[in-house]
């Protein structure tokens, strides 16, 4: 036994033994050449860093493993980029494939984006969607695709069926900033700015979507209210095309979020109207309103202070009854928001423990037919618009979003690929290799604008051609025209069906005629909602009190 544990010893602290050996011989090779010196610094560091990781004690494989145990964690360090680039396959949707990646890439560089030799895709897999092509195609002379946004506003606005999303100043560095806007510039559609305000790189010429979080950065009263004044001199800016009101967004619903003093520089506190650094609280929910008909009093108020400009709201959906209470709100009130963006629980370039990217927030798809089927059972789907957010990447991607009932679609990381993004995901830890989602001034500023702007509007332009393409195969001539019947699924059970087939449709304004009681979900929580309270209905409060059910 004693042997053993020797043997044992030895193996686990060879690599220290052999530094501490090759330091003495090279002291002792000192005396006859300063050549060795070499050695001693070399071995010499490897001792020190094996004494230390011996005597410290938060490591205990570094303890049991001096010298050793670094290699594991450098081997872990680079094990995602490891797997991304030598193991993970093309069409691995780790958050986005090798094939997503290339896509954009090559859209973005203007360079060939056909492929050989067939899908890689296995067709018959469960999950597995496709478009039907028609026999009679079509040929589109326009792919320009425009969606009129608040048309009864005073200043209506003609959005581009794809769009950045919302990536705020202090998130992505001034020259990703810089660039997507100048992109959006030359490309003619529009840039959101998140909920961090707008920053001097936000107005490079490009159109904007002023988003207004629980923060209200831009908008903000000492005290973290939301400020009139300071909202009419920003809204009303030529740039302004929108305002967008953040109730929630799909990498971290319900969740506020604080940021560091230490990050609060003397650009982010003039851009957010915060103090420079100290640390800047975003609330999980805002102060400005706190019920559904508040809500769309506040709304009203931002179209009065804007100068009538279109006003939306953005959300990921969570509890069914608080959306079809904002929906009841928008009845009893007579008025609505201009548009609703649905971002998907996907997740998104925010960063988010980790439960709440995996398990929060309905996904995309799911909540969009949620929306669109609500406001058409509500009779309000013709007078309120639908963008959507949510790991969109390629043609078919929008295509499929807008057959199931959205307008327009936005895209954030789509965009940051466009970028030069390599998806490292570091955009949480300021080391951003690509210069994206940094405030760091040596990374940041080695991203050109004027070639990456060029590659924003490249990316634009060819993936609504690529749509204007998959159009003209379905015999279709404006992405309007997509419904759930032109896309396929493949089922577990091997079969395939349209979505149409699959959705359990509303019929107009079939909730205000009673019609909630012939579909499972509205005849749980339509009736129980209240337009006067974001809270659960009564019965609802009764079973949380019991595990009984």
């Amino acid at each position: 036994m004693a042997s053993y544990l020797s043997r044992h010893a030895s193996t686990r602290f060879g690599a220290y033994y052999i530094a501490v050996a090759g330091l003495i011989v090279s002291l002792l090779g000192l005396l006859a050449s300063l050549w060795w010196l070499t050695g001693v610094l070399a071995f010499g560091a490897l001792t020190a860093l094996g004494t230390y990781d011996i005597v410290q004690r938060r490591r205990t494989v570094s303890r049991n493993y001096p010298i050793l145990a670094h290699i594991r964690y450098f081997l872990e360090s680079i094990g995602p980029e490891f797997r991304q680039y030598f193991i993970e396959a093309d069409t691995f949707e780790s958050p986005f494939s090798r094939e997503q990646r290339s896509l954009v890439y090559r859209r973005a560089k203007s360079t060939i984006d056909k492929k050989p030799f067939g899908s890689l895709r296995d067709m018959n897999a469960p999950g597995y969607e496709w478009m039907g092509p028609s026999l009679s195609p079509v040929e589109i002379t326009d792919h320009d695709f425009r969606v009129v946004v608040g048309e009864h506003r005073a200043k209506p606005y003609k959005a581009s069926v794809l769009n950045i999303s919302a990536m705020s100043f202090g998130a992505l560095s001034p020259n990703a900033i810089s660039a997507l806007n100048e992109g959006a510039k030359l490309g003619g559609f529009y840039h959101t700015t998140g909920e961090g305000a707008i920053s001097p790189y936000h107005l490079r010429g490009g159109d904007l979507v002023w988003q207004i979080g629980s923060g209200y950065f831009g908008c903000r009263r000492d005290d973290g209210g939301f400020d009139r004044d300071k909202f009419k001199e920003n809204a009303r800016r030529d740039e302004v095309k929108m305002i967008e009101i953040k109730l929630s967004q799909g990498a971290k619903p319900g969740h506020g979020g604080i940021l560091p003093g230490a990050k609060v520089t003397a650009e982010i506190a003039s851009t957010r109207g915060v103090p420079e650094g100290q640390d800047v609280l975003s609330p999980s929910k805002h102060s400005a309103f706190s019920t559904p008909c508040e809500m769309i009093h506040f709304i009203q108020e931002l179209r009065t202070l804007s100068g009538d400009k279109p006003v939306g709201i953005k959300l990921a959906l969570g509890h069914p009854w608080e959306w079809f209470a904002m929906v009841k709100a928008m009845l009893e009130c007579g008025d609505h928001p201009d548009y609703i963006v649905v971002d998907g629980g996907q997740g998104g370039t925010g960063a988010a423990p980790l439960e709440f990217i995996n398990r929060l927030g309905m996904p995309l798809n799911d909540a969009l037919i949620l929306v669109h089927n609500t406001l058409v059972g509500a009779g309000l789907r013709d007078e309120i618009r639908i963008g959507a957010s949510g790991k969109i990447i390629s043609a078919f991607d929008i295509a499929r979003t807008l057959a199931l009932g959205a307008d327009w679609v936005n895209m954030a990381r789509g965009f940051m690929f466009s970028l030069g993004c390599i998806q490292a995901q570091s955009c949480h830890n300021d080391q951003c290799p690509s210069g994206v989602a940094t405030q760091d001034k040596a990374r940041g500023n080695r991203l050109d604008v004027e070639d990456k702007s060029v590659r924003v509007k490249n990316f634009h332009a060819n993936t609504k051609f690529a749509l204007c393409e998959m159009l003209e195969a379905a015999g279709l001539h404006h992405p309007s025209e997509l419904g759930p019947e032109h896309i396929i699924r493949r089922l577990s059970n091997g079969k395939a069906l349209p979505y149409i087939s699959l959705i359990d449709s509303l019929a107009p304004k079939e909730l205000l005629e009673g019609g909630a009681k012939n579909h499972p979900l509205y005849r749980e929580f339509w009736d129980l909602a209240d337009a006067n309270s974001f809270d659960a209905p009564c019965a609802l409060h009764s079973l949380r009190q019991t595990k009984l059910l």
